[in-house]
């Protein structure tokens, strides 16, 4: 086992010599200089032991087929080196291509490092803005030879996955005016695709999609994220003029389908999450307006070559209650009613696995996880939803809804194995008791949800606040439920060894059988709580699991729950990769 920095530091001095002279660190790593360039074949189909984007497929399943590590020796798994990073909240998705790993750190230094060894081969550095946040981007893509990152000041930049040399950069949008990146692109058919976020921040007419040469960054088209002209779409908003809607990020990548050349992709609630400040309460007595406010809380369906919007579904409409619909999209085919269906599947912060047909779009199915009561029944023909009416916020009043913020699943990924036909869930339990902060007289909006949330346990629970579902994706019924005190604050990793990796708050790292839910192995106490998105990959022939260990980057939150889980105040950033011993 090596350590290739210290556990608990930020970063070595080396590193941070290099920063200062604004150089990148000379190839160290065998082989670097072979890497072959990522390819739209490759994309399509990556080799098992890689991981070439966000969720590792197209189809965003987060599986992988890598079986060395597998349930009759997983108890044999050990540390096998660890990667201090530099302050700050972050998500982090490593990839790796060809046994090299790479990594964004929250003050976007970005590092190629030996997947084996742990060595570092170069980084580079990029300069945010003063007043940028010190805050990592979810994931990255890699495209050719070159390594595609989003930042949180709005640019794209491409670097040489060889030598950690920028190639361009891109500015999307004004970092000036509140739009960033908050996760990467998604690179498909030749486009860079890209999501904007920060319109919470009051930023007139919502957010966007972009799709970019590659070879450039130049923008080929974009798409709107909250609808706009006289069509029953633009005609959504309830009358608020287009310079008073806001929300509607584009906060998480998409999926894609070769076959039909469609991205599918979510997009967030509206803004100011209280309908009474946005305008979309009371509805308007206009029969030709709705307060629907699309395309908030939807699955946009976007022809990845021309940015032409094929169809979209709103799962939620005019919520008042920040629970985004804006997770991972995941392409999954299997019989429905007998017949095949080519799928779509998300979740919602509600909990509510939901799929649609994903050449027309209708609505097939939907099924319940977490304790709820904003949704009191589903059209079992559409998916129309009726709301709960006493847990929306009204001003002057505490309502108490289940859940609230950050959702009964926030942001960590689901994920399907194709060995269990099983979609496998991260989840916490817990409610909410919801006020709403008014605007003073006279005071204009320039931002923010409007809403306060204090956070309380489900009533009559068992007090295991975290669980990780298993869901039977042919029936929709439940195969395993693992319950636990701290929440559940990692994506889920099936793999083709019948595991499924998870980290939690309490700061271990778990594997699971994928079929029984059974434990098999826990990493014990690491330096901080897991938020991040685990992978494994292979490198010099071995197989090694990564997962990211920070503090704080969104169910962090829920701590208050569980007061007795103690976690380090430094909130040191830590890259763990464990493997079976030689």
């Amino acid at each position: 086992m090596s350590l290739r920095r210290l556990l608990g530091l930020s970063v070595s001095v080396i590193p941070f010599v290099m920063l200062a002279a604004g150089l990148n660190a000379p190839s160290q790593a065998a082989g670097v200089d072979d890497l072959t360039p990522v390819t739209d074949e490759m994309l399509l189909n990556p080799p098992d032991g890689d991981w070439l984007m966000w969720r590792r497929t197209y189809n965003g399943w987060g599986y992988s087929p890598l079986d060395e590590i597998n349930k009759d020796n997983v108890g044999d798994l050990k540390l096998a080196w660890a990667w201090a990073m530099t302050p700050g909240r972050t998500q982090e998705t490593p990839l790796v291509h060809d046994g090299i790993i790479y990594v964004q750190n929250s003050d976007h230094t970005i590092q190629a490092l030996d997947g084996a060894s742990g060595d570092l081969i170069w980084e580079y550095q990029y300069e945010l803005p003063d007043d940028a946040p010190v805050r990592g981007v979810r994931n990255k893509a890699i495209y050719g030879d070159n390594l595609i990152v989003a930042t949180r000041d709005a640019h794209l930049l491409a670097i040489d996955t060889k030598t950690g040399q920028l190639v361009w950069d891109q500015q999307v949008a004004n970092f000036a005016h509140g739009f960033g990146f908050s996760s990467g692109p998604i690179v498909a058919n030749g486009v860079i695709v890209q999501g904007t976020t920060g319109c919470s921040r009051a930023q007139p007419g919502g957010c966007f999609f972009t799709g970019h040469d590659p070879n450039t960054g130049a923008e080929l088209w974009r798409v709107n994220t909250i609808a706009r002209g006289d069509t029953p779409e633009g005609n959504s908003w309830n009358g608020v003029p287009l310079e008073a809607r806001h929300g509607a990020s584009a906060w998480i990548a998409g999926s894609y389908d070769p076959d039909q050349n469609l991205i599918f992709a979510g997009v967030g609630q509206p803004y100011p999450w209280n309908a009474e400040i946005s305008g979309l309460s009371p509805k308007s007595s206009d029969p030709n307006v709705t307060n629907d406010a699309l395309y908030t809380n939807s699955t946009l369906a976007i022809d990845v070559s021309t940015g032409e919007l094929e169809w979209y579904h709103q799962y939620l409409p005019n919520d008042s209650l920040d629970l985004d619909y804006v997770y991972e999209r995941l392409l999954i085919d299997l019989p429905v009613d007998g017949e095949e269906r080519k799928m779509v599947v998300t979740s919602g912060k509600i909990g509510i696995i939901e799929a649609l047909d994903r050449t027309t779009g209708e609505w097939l199915w939907g099924v319940e996880t977490v304790p709820q009561n904003v949704v009191l029944s589903i059209d079992q023909q559409t998916g129309e939803k009726t709301i709960n009416p006493e847990v929306i916020p009204i001003i002057g009043q505490t309502t108490f809804n289940c859940p609230a913020d950050p959702g009964g699943r926030a942001w960590q990924a689901t994920a399907y194995s194709p060995r269990t036909q099983a979609l496998y869930l991260p989840t916490v339990e817990f409610c909410s008791n919801t006020t709403v902060n008014v605007l003073d007289p006279g005071e204009i909006y320039t931002g923010g949800g409007r809403q306060t949330y204090s956070r309380v346990p489900v009533p009559d629970g068992d007090g295991n606040i975290g669980q990780v579902r298993a869901i039977n994706l042919t029936d929709q019924s439940e195969m395993w439920m693992y319950r636990q005190r701290p929440a559940i604050t990692s994506s889920t990793l099936p793999t083709g060894g019948g595991l499924v990796f998870v980290g939690s708050l309490d700061r271990k790292f778990m594997a699971f059988d994928d079929e029984t839910g059974e434990m098999l192995w826990s990493s014990g106490k690491l330096s901080s709580s897991l938020e991040s998105f685990p992978i494994t990959y292979e490198a010099d022939g071995k197989q090694y699991v990564a997962i990211t260990a920070n503090f704080a980057s969104g169910l962090g939150r829920l701590a208050s729950l569980t007061p007795e889980v103690k976690i380090p105040a430094n909130d040191p950033i830590t890259l763990y990769v464990f493997a079976l011993p030689d």
